[in-house]
């Protein structure tokens, strides 16, 4: 005989049981993307506007916790991380992974592309074979965001290019590193959000990056210079884990996708908006920025001339189509 006890717990364990197969239905899911840049940088900035907008476009069902100022993961772990499904999402300044494959690095051949229409050109021309390697990995590429093109950062005036020699120099990717290389810099390999601490120390007295990185680390506490060469325009891309993307709904899906494009196209129009304000905040702050001498521009193209060579011939068929294609756009 059941007495009322023994009905009412098993009542409670049927509700519980009718309340757990219910829930799929309308659980919310909630992802992770970490990112490497501080809160305020339009990078992260943007991110957090694409989090909103996956929100509201999926009613609340999916919800993206950006993590800036590599908080969650250092820069150089998250593709690592999104690959292996430790984070659902991620955004990285892609060529770090230039040793993975030079595809990844295509952004930062020096003087290929040095203005932001140039820099979709060369976008538009490479993105077919960023995403082909990313897939291979396991990974989506959602959009791609350009920094402020890249000048070189110094605690003291350089007129040549032999200035350079003996600076204890601050690389980050496999271009950075061979430019050092070539000038005779002492390199060492840092990230943006250890740049702070490595610059107040001592550890690095110079590098190359845009006005956005510069003024992130408060640069005129420790340096002097910045010499806007134009180097380059590198771009960061933000992906989700192949694995994970494929196992939504397809409205979710085409709300991610949606929401992607927008923050692609709102990204690059933050970073034409405030390049130049973030030189005048360098100026405002004390920086001495100019233009670089023509033999400082001299002894660039030179080296940039080198690094080229370097890359193309690392890069293949694969990289010279790529930049064929770009220079016929």
């Amino acid at each position: 005989m059941i007495n009322r006890r023994t009905f009412a717990t098993a009542a409670f364990a049927f509700g519980v049981s009718a309340l757990a197969f219910a829930m799929p239905a309308s659980a919310q899911t909630k992802w992770n993307l970490p990112a490497a840049y501080p809160a305020d940088n339009p990078h992260s900035e943007n991110l957090v506007l694409f989090a909103k907008d996956v929100e509201a476009a999926t009613s609340g069902k999916l919800q993206i916790t950006v993590h800036p100022g590599a908080s969650l993961f250092k820069a150089p772990e998250i593709k690592r991380a999104v690959q292996s499904g430790q984070a659902q999402m991620g955004e990285v300044l892609l060529s770090i992974h230039e040793n993975e494959d030079p595809i990844f690095g295509v952004d930062v051949v020096p003087f290929l592309a040095t203005s932001y229409p140039d820099a979709m050109k060369l976008y538009k021309a490479s993105k077919a074979a960023i995403e082909k390697k990313l897939d291979a990995q396991g990974i989506k590429l959602l959009f791609m965001v350009p920094w402020a093109p890249q000048g070189i950062y110094t605690k003291k005036e350089i007129n040549t290019f032999e200035d350079l020699r003996g600076l204890k120099w601050r690389s980050y990717n496999v271009g950075t590193s061979r430019l050092g290389e070539i000038a005779g810099m002492q390199s060492v390999t840092i990230q943006a959000a250890e740049l702070p601490q490595a610059l107040a120390t001592g550890v690095v007295n110079s590098f190359m990056s845009s006005g956005g990185t510069g003024y992130d680390s408060k640069v005129w506490e420790s340096l002097t210079h910045f010499y806007d060469t134009q180097a380059w325009i590198p771009k960061d891309a933000t992906f989700v884990n192949k694995a994970t993307f494929n196992a939504l709904d397809k409205a979710t899906q085409d709300a991610i996708l949606k929401a992607a494009a927008t923050a692609e196209e709102r990204g690059w129009k933050m970073w034409q908006e405030k390049a130049g304000w973030y030189l005048d905040q360098l100026k405002a702050k004390g920086m001495k920025v100019q233009a670089p001498s023509a033999a400082l521009a001299s002894g660039f193209k030179k080296a940039g001339e080198q690094l080229t060579a370097d890359w193309l011939k690392k890069a293949g068929a694969e990289g010279q189509a790529i930049v064929d294609a770009y220079k016929k756009m």
